[in-house]
């Protein structure tokens, strides 16, 4: 049984804005603001150009390959290797369980400040529940996304109003660098990227969208254009607003923005908030169990992982992904699991952006084409570049957890092909 499409170019895009916003402005704005400083917009311009690159190779490539599992099935094709495309696939899978773990924590973190819950319980009470509402349906999932996406946008256009429109309590000089330099900045980067994934995430939904040879790749450029447009205007409002010290220090960061004006009304924010953070969970839980669902039908996978119920939704893949996620949440610190989800999407942008240089000239139809100078796609180029930059910066100690995450991968890949055999 097959999944069901329901998804149009609205309900699309949508959803890339719902699985964008989210925690990563929500909360990890105030770990960036103390990396780059007053140049935190720059940070988000930086992430934003990096990203830019990579969804022209994602667009085109949804519009020749429209299957679930995408970076699995690109890197199929271009490749031609099983091993390294289940590499692949199953690295943004966990990467982005990991993201769901971390939004999880961004949703305890302000449910306690509002309620006093213990964070670690309000982080596993959504990944159950959103895990639920991601076993009932994608149409009834996007109604949800579509809600709360709504109320995000409302509360970050309240941010950057305020922002700009209030007397700043601090002067700031947005063209002055953080006290290290670029390297703070490229730091930043390194962390408020994860505030941008989730763009990549709308071609593993290609079997549920309606004509999504076109869509796809619309919604790709739609989401990430108003999101990037909104990311800057509210971190420039934000160190306008309260300057970056005091906004690096803060647990409710975009809260603390609107305290001054709105008073005791601020509190509307951080419910805002749990929308934001409860919806990109959802979002983060949807993808994993649907690059599952199509790596089991190529094989890669046991084959339970592609058994669909009466709601035609990948019923184990949704339990085992939900199960997954809530352990990262109870296992690692916000910070941490940001950096471990951005370098996995970073490895497997790396691995697309190669994949469209190597079929940019094949026969595969396709209604949507990355920029060309003299047959050469010139975006995937830079994507490579840009992306083995950020590599490069990260720790050796998240290297080592990915190797770990990518070994244990291959173990079940290879019982897997040697019990097919």
């Amino acid at each position: 049984m097959g999944l069901k499409r329901g998804l149009g170019l609205f309900s699309t895009t949508m959803y890339g804005l719902g699985v964008i916003f989210g925690a990563g402005i929500f909360a990890l704005i105030s770990i960036g603001a103390g990396l780059a400083g007053n140049t935190l917009w720059l940070a988000f311009f930086l992430s934003a150009l990096i990203a830019i690159f990579t969804a022209f190779s994602y667009a085109e490539l949804s519009s020749a390959f429209p299957k679930e599992a995408a970076e699995y099935t690109y890197t199929r094709k271009a490749f031609h290797s099983e091993t390294f495309s289940f590499a692949i696939g199953w690295v943004i899978a966990i990467g982005t369980m990991i993201a769901a773990a971390t939004v999880a924590i961004g949703f305890g973190g302000y449910l306690q400040a509002l309620s006093g819950i213990d964070p670690v319980i309000g982080a596993l009470a959504i990944i159950i529940a959103m895990s639920i509402l991601n076993y009932i349906g994608i149409n009834e999932s996007a109604k949800f996304n579509n809600i709360a996406t709504s109320f995000e946008v409302l509360g970050l256009l309240a941010v950057i109003v305020i922002g700009f429109i209030s007397h700043p309590t601090i002067e700031s000089n947005l063209l002055e660098l953080p006290s290290n330099g670029i390297s703070g900045i490229i730091a930043a980067v390194s962390v408020v990227f994860f505030a941008y994934i989730g763009f990549e995430n709308l071609t593993n939904l290609s079997e549920e969208v309606k004509d999504s040879r076109k869509t796809i790749p619309m919604a790709l450029m739609l989401s990430l254009g108003i999101s990037t447009i909104i990311y800057i205007l509210v971190a420039v409002a934000a160190v306008r607003e309260v300057g970056w010290s005091a906004l690096s220090q803060s647990n409710a960061p975009l809260t603390l923005v609107v305290s001054a004006t709105l008073g005791r009304y601020s509190s509307l924010l951080s419910y805002i908030a749990l929308f934001a953070t409860a919806n990109t969970v959802l979002m983060f839980l949807i993808v994993p169990s649907r690059i599952f669902y199509g790596m089991s039908k190529g094989g890669s996978l046991p084959k339970f992982l592609s058994v669909t119920g009466s709601r035609k939704t990948p019923m184990i893949s949704v339990a085992i992904v939900g199960v997954l996620a809530a352990l990262f949440a109870s296992a690692f610190d916000i910070k941490t699991v940001a950096q471990l989800a951005n370098l996995a999407v970073f490895f497997a942008y790396l691995a697309v952006n190669a994949s469209l240089i190597i079929l940019a000239n094949s026969d595969d139809k396709r209604s949507f084409f990355s920029p060309r100078i003299f047959g050469i796609p010139v975006l995937a180029w830079l994507g490579v570049l840009s992306t083995l930059f950020m590599l490069a910066n990260f720790e050796a100690r998240l290297w080592l957890m990915q190797i770990v995450v990518i070994g244990i991968g291959l173990v079940f890949f290879l019982f897997n092909r040697t019990r097919n055999r």
